[in-house]
Formats: C-alpha cells, structure tokens, sequence
C-alpha cells in the first residue's frame, strides 16, 4: 500500500513529546498515505492542558516524511484519525524569540467531518529549542511576534532538507530564507 524509502539521517527526534535539541540522531521515513500537513497551521490552546495546542491542519495525499511509518486512517470515536507528517517547504523567516511554539510532527489529527480537506490536529506547545521557522512567503514586522504556529527548529528543517535531497519519491524544494531572525 505504502512505498517505503529512507535513510539514516541526523534529524527530527520527539522525546517526551517535544523536539529534541539539534544534533540528535534519528531515522526519516518517506512514504505514500492520507496525511495531515501542519506546516502553516495557526494553533490555540487545549482547556485543562498546558502542554497540548490544537492546530488546523490540511489533509492531504501523497509522499511525505516523518519519523514514523505511514499507517492508514483509522475510524475512532472522535472521527477519522490520521497522523501530521512534514512536505517541503519554499520559504520561511527564521525567529529567534522565546515565543512558543507547536511540534505536530506524526502528531495525531481528527478529519472535519464536514470537511474532509481539514484535521485539527493535538501538537506539542514547545519553546526555548533554539530559532524556529515560521513558513511564509510574506516577512512582516508581526510574522515572529503573534500567534501561534505549528514549526521546526531552523536546524531540523535543515536536516530534513537534506535527506530529502537523496530521496527518489519527495524531493525539497530551493528555500528562500526571508531573513536572518528577529
């Protein structure tokens, strides 16, 4: 069903829920599946938990990456559930604040019901791991100072950058890099 290709690659690591700091080691799986794409998602607050944001995501079909294999959409009590993987990106700013953050990365997502192109999916509300992205093709004076966004470390995007360059199946894009972090 899925067709599978990867390589070993200093990467994305998830420890207790959060990403791991740069120079950790970790296996990227590229594969085919119904997937939830976080990369521009603004996220809010989950009631009653400090650590789990919400995110709007989009659902999509195709290659992707992420740390997990791929694994088909499973009906649950709350809906079809499906998981957040990584597609490559074209531009980003870098922000060096100390504004958090959400980690969605094979992260569990929920399909709108009434509108299957969209998942909220349950991320990780993380800060403090070094500069971190925001995935835009517009810098503004705002863009690392308001809401809250799904992201990745520059680091981590770096890395998984660079393995996709080897992959057959999901090959990044040229990043244009809209500043030098503010």
């Amino acid at each position: 069903m899925w067709k599978l290709t990867g390589l070993f690659v200093v990467a994305l690591v998830v420890l207790a829920g959060s990403p791991a700091k740069a120079g950790d080691q970790t296996d990227f799986k590229v594969c085919q599946s119904t997937y939830a794409l976080c990369t521009t998602a603004r996220c809010t607050p989950v009631a009653g938990s400090k650590d789990t944001v919400a995110c709007g995501c989009e659902v999509k079909t195709g290659y992707s990456a992420g740390l997990k294999l791929c694994k088909e959409p499973v009906e649950t009590g709350k809906g079809k559930e499906i998981v957040s993987r990584y597609f490559p990106v074209k531009s980003y700013a870098i922000c060096t604040n100390d504004r958090p953050w959400a980690w969605c990365l094979d992260k569990p997502c929920i399909v709108d019901k009434d509108d299957p192109t969209k998942a909220s999916c349950a991320c990780t509300s993380v800060k403090d791991q070094g500069p971190y992205i925001i995935i835009t093709d517009t810098l503004t004076q705002s863009t690392c100072t308001t809401d809250l966004y799904s992201s990745a470390t520059v680091t981590q995007v770096t890395q998984v950058t660079d393995f996709l360059k080897d992959n057959a199946d999901l090959k990044p894009f040229d990043i244009k890099v809209l500043n030098s972090g503010n």
